[in-house]
C-alpha cells in the first residue's frame, strides 16, 4: 500500500528554498572549476550492519570526535564546497550528527547523508529536520535480508512509510545489481515502492574491491535497462556512464575526483574517492585551492574501467571544458604511491 508523501506548509518552504539553493550551487560550478562540488566525509567508520559486498566499514572505529569534524568542516568552507555528504560507514552511528549536519549549513553548503536507515525513528526524522538535513539516501538491496544484503525492503518499509510522513528533505532509494544477489528483480520492486512514496529512485552497478568495472550478468542487466527506461518519472538523468559499464565496455571521460569530487576518511584524508584510498592522501588541513586547480586537470588511470556513480556525475559538470594536461595512475589498494607525468604541455 502505497502512502503518498505529505508536506507540510514549512516542508513546501523547505523544498523551495532548497531547489534555489541547488541552482545557485550548479550555476557556480559552471563559472567556476576552484572548488569541490561534492566532498563525501566519514564521521564514523563503524557499521551496524555487515553486507557482505561492503568494503567500508568496520566493527571497532570510535565515532571522529565533534571538534574535529567541525575543523574539517570548515576547512571545506574555507575551500568553498558547494555540497557535503555525510558517508560511512553508518552515519546515524555518530552520537552528534545533528551537530555536523549544523556545522555544514552554517559554511553555507548542501547537506547530505547516505544511511542504511535502521535507526530511524520519527523522532530521529524530526531531528533531522531540524538539523538542516537537505537530501538522504538510503541503500536498499532486496526484499529479504540475505547473507550479502541485510539493507531489506522488508525491514526498512515501515522507516520508509515515517520519512514520507515526516521528513522535510529529499529522500532517495538507491538499489544495486550485479552483487550476487538472489533476485535481481528485487530491485525493481524497491523502485517501485519508492515512487508510490513520493521519493526519487536510482539504480547502482556493483564494482569490485577496487572500485572498477564489472559487467553484469545478463539477468541483472535486463533490471538495470528496465529501470533506466523509466528515467522520466524520476530516476536519475546523469547515469548514462553505467550504461558501458553493464556492456562491460570502458568510458571516456574527465574523471575530476581530488577536485570537484573529494573523499574525506574518517581519519581526515583526502582520497580520490573510497576504492582509490592513499592518493593524494594528505590530512585535509593541507589541502589548498592549489591542489584542486592540480587534480582538476590530472586524468587518472583507472577512470575509463571507475564505476563509482558518485564522481562520474559530478565531474559531468565539467565534461565539456578542460582537457587535463597530467595523468596519475592510482595504485590497488595497499599498493606503492601512484605515479604523476606529464602527457601535454601547457603554457
Amino acid at each position: 500500500m502505497a502512502i503518498p508523501r505529505k508536506l507540510t506548509l514549512r516542508g513546501r518552504w523547505v523544498a523551495v528554498t532548497r531547489k534555489a539553493r541547488e541552482l545557485a550551487m550548479v550555476t557556480r560550478a559552471l563559472a567556476s572549476t576552484n572548488h569541490p562540488v561534492l566532498v563525501q566525509i566519514v564521521p564514523a567508520r563503524f557499521c551496524n550492519l555487515s553486507c557482505g559486498y561492503c568494503n567500508e566499514y568496520d566493527k571497532v572505529s570510535e565515532p571522529v570526535p565533534l571538534e574535529e569534524m567541525y575543523r574539517r568542516i570548515d576547512h571545506l568552507g574555507r575551500l568553498g564546497t558547494a555540497m557535503v555528504g555525510i558517508s560511512g560507514g553508518e552515519p546515524l552511528t555518530h552520537p552528534q550528527l545533528d551537530d555536523i549536519i549544523r556545522r555544514i549549513r552554517r559554511t553555507g553548503a548542501i547537506a547530505g547523508m547516505i544511511t542504511n536507515g535502521y535507526l530511524l525513528n520519527v523522532e530521529r526524522i524530526e531531528r533531522l529536520n531540524r538539523a538542516g538535513l537537505d537530501h538522504m539516501q538510503i541503500s536498499i538491496d532486496n526484499l529479504e535480508p540475505d547473507e550479502v544484503s541485510k539493507k531489506s525492503l522488508k525491514v526498512l518499509d515501515k522507516k520508509l512509510e515515517m520519512l514520507a510522513q515526516y521528513a522535510e528533505f529529499h529522500i532517495n532509494i538507491n538499489s544495486v545489481v550485479g552483487g550476487g544477489f538472489r533476485d535481481p528483480n528485487d530491485a525493481a520492486v524497491i523502485g517501485k515502492r519508492a515512487l508510490g512514496l513520493g521519493f526519487t529512485s536510482t539504480i547502482g552497478i556493483i564494482h569490485d574491491g577496487d572500485g572498477q568495472l564489472k559487467p553484469l550478468k545478463p539477468a541483472d542487466a535486463k533490471v538495470y535497462y528496465e529501470m533506466s527506461n523509466r528515467r522520466k518519472i524520476n530516476y536519475s538523468r546523469f547515469d548514462h556512464f553505467q550504461e558501458a559499464i553493464a556492456e562491460g565496455r570502458p568510458n571516456d571521460w574527465r574523471c575530476r575526483a581530488g577536485s570537484r569530487y573529494l573523499y574525506i576518511c574518517e581519519d581526515g584524508l583526502v582520497h580520490y574517492c573510497s576504492q582509490q584510498r592513499g592518493y593524494p592522501g594528505v590530512p585535509l588541513a593541507e589541502y589548498t585551492t592549489a591542489d584542486v586547480k592540480r587534480e582538476f586537470l590530472t586524468a587518472k588511470s583507472c577512470s575509463p574501467n571507475c564505476t563509482i556513480g558518485c564522481v562520474h556525475k559530478i565531474s559531468y559538470i565539467d565534461h565539456w571544458r578542460a582537457p587535463q594536461t597530467k595523468t596519475v595512475s592510482p595504485g590497488r589498494q595497499g599498493a606503492e604511491e601512484p605515479v604523476l607525468v606529464n602527457i601535454q604541455t601547457g603554457n
